[in-house]
């Protein structure tokens, strides 16, 4: 995880400095330097990981509403449509602070850490990074990549830079807000985990649904627990659902060059607002499947975001390698060393797990 939290720091910090000195979003940049096939790639790559990634937050939503005993029939529909209405028709940013506030239950995680005694000798070890041993490290691997460095986070932290317009006396406080908000959340990350092996895989309990999930709060909340993680849970996937749809609908948007913003309406912005809306439609309606699977479904959409940052790690250093377009403020030597061995790294894993997934078809 600290390696991954360099790797982290290093992407964001290059997509908020791409989106300061250019005052563009990133699939305005691809399709001007890089031409149209290139543009479509990356595109169609983003769209399969976004689509995915914001079912995965509506699947989220249907756990939350079944430990708050709500029929998910009823919630996700009703999610889908109040988040629809906050952006087209309301104000998301008075919203998203409830969201972000719900979302700080997660903050017991390292209270809870601590209350489930593990050992912290093993949790030292943990620390120290190793080669993935056999199919399921690897997965398992892949998948932290793909959920810590996801590509939808990247591009929409561009698009809000480039939209807000900072300038490059301001940039400095861009900077530590992305250390420090990488560093934050990684530090929530790493409690999880210390919380969850602590006080679930010591008892031989495998976490398969949201329910095992908030076992781990049990040393803090008692029988509360399963709604405290439920609330966390629900004000991180309404947090997350609609970002995903407008990261979408900024790419798609961005790369056909034509207008776009959560200020337009549908008769100045009708692909992106229809994008948004389209997206929002298809990953509630797909989450309301009968019998998805909670931790098998996320598992397989962040190896599908691990599978694409490459394409976005490549694409981020092409342009911010490029002087005639940064000037003074492109790459140094050690953002390129750091994006190169995360992208090569990235690239070998995935590879790796494809040729043992195609193999084993075969055995």
């Amino acid at each position: 995880m600290p390696v991954i939290l360099v790797a982290l720091i290093v992407v964001q910090e290059m997509c908020a400095r791409l989106g300061s000195v250019t005052g563009m979003g990133f699939s305005d940049l691809v399709r001007e330097h890089f031409g149209l096939r290139w543009t479509a790639f990356v595109v169609t790559a983003l769209l399969v990981a976004n689509l995915g990634t914001s079912f995965s937050e509506f699947v989220g939503i249907g756990a939350a509403a079944d430990l708050l005993h709500i029929p998910r029939l009823l919630a996700i529909p009703l999610a889908a449509a109040a988040l629809w209405v906050l952006i087209v028709l309301g104000s998301y940013k008075v919203v998203e602070r409830a969201f972000l506030l719900m979302s700080l239950v997660f903050l017991a995680y390292p209270v809870a850490a601590i209350l489930a005694k593990p050992q912290w000798g093993s949790v030292g070890h943990g620390f120290v990074p190793h080669a993935p041993q056999g199919p399921t490290a690897l997965v398992l691997i892949v998948a932290l990549i793909g959920t810590t460095i996801t590509p939808y986070m990247q591009l929409y932290l561009q698009s809000s830079v480039a939209e807000k317009n900072v300038r490059a006396e301001e940039y400095v406080y861009e900077r530590i807000d992305v250390i420090s908000g990488s560093a934050f959340a990684m530090i929530v990350a790493l409690a999880i985990m210390v919380s969850t092996a602590a006080a679930l895989f010591s008892r031989g309990i495998e976490v398969s649904t949201a329910a095992d999930a908030a076992r781990a709060l049990e040393p803090v909340a008692g029988s509360a627990a399963e709604t405290l993680f439920a609330v966390g849970l629900l004000g991180a996937c309404l947090l997350a659902a609609p970002v995903l749809a407008l990261t979408s609908a900024y790419t798609v948007s961005e790369a056909l060059g034509v207008e776009k913003g959560v200020s337009q309406d549908f008769r100045d912005a009708p692909l992106f607002m229809g994008l948004f809306t389209g997206i929002i439609a298809v990953s509630a309606g797909l989450a309301m499947i009968p019998g998805i699977p909670f931790t098998s479904t996320l598992l397989v959409i962040q190896i599908i975001d691990g599978v694409v940052l490459p394409v976005v790690v490549v694409s981020l250093l092409r342009l911010t390698n490029d002087r005639e377009l940064m000037g003074a403020r492109s790459n140094g030597p050690v953002f390129n060393v750091i994006s190169v061995i995360t992208a090569a790294v990235v690239i070998v894993l995935s590879v790796a797990l494809i040729a043992i997934e195609v193999g084993g078809a075969f055995v």
